[in-house]
């Protein structure tokens, strides 16, 4: 279904965005999205959401955030690991 008429954005493409872990602003932004008219907002807001609250692996990126200052070990990269025997 055609969610921006005057970009013509789909909810297909909004949400393929969006499960790429893509949040509202990144996705108006690349896509045109709601910049035009604005009616479209509401409805590409909530694609946005239903698509990050299906989909919580889309955001993996943010775990980044979580590991500095944790006390979790860190893996070696493999070129570093002793051959087991």
């Amino acid at each position: 279904m055609i969610v921006c008429v005057c970009h013509r954005i789909s909810d297909r493409e909004i949400a393929r965005h969006a499960r790429a872990g893509m949040g509202f602003d990144e996705i108006q932004f690349e896509l045109g999205v709601a910049t035009q008219c604005g009616q479209c907002e509401g409805c590409a807001r909530d694609v946005v959401a239903q698509c990050s609250a299906s989909c919580p692996t889309a955001n993996i990126k943010l775990a980044s955030n979580l590991l500095e200052g944790s006390t979790w070990q860190t893996l070696q990269p493999f070129s570093q690991l002793s051959p087991s025997a």
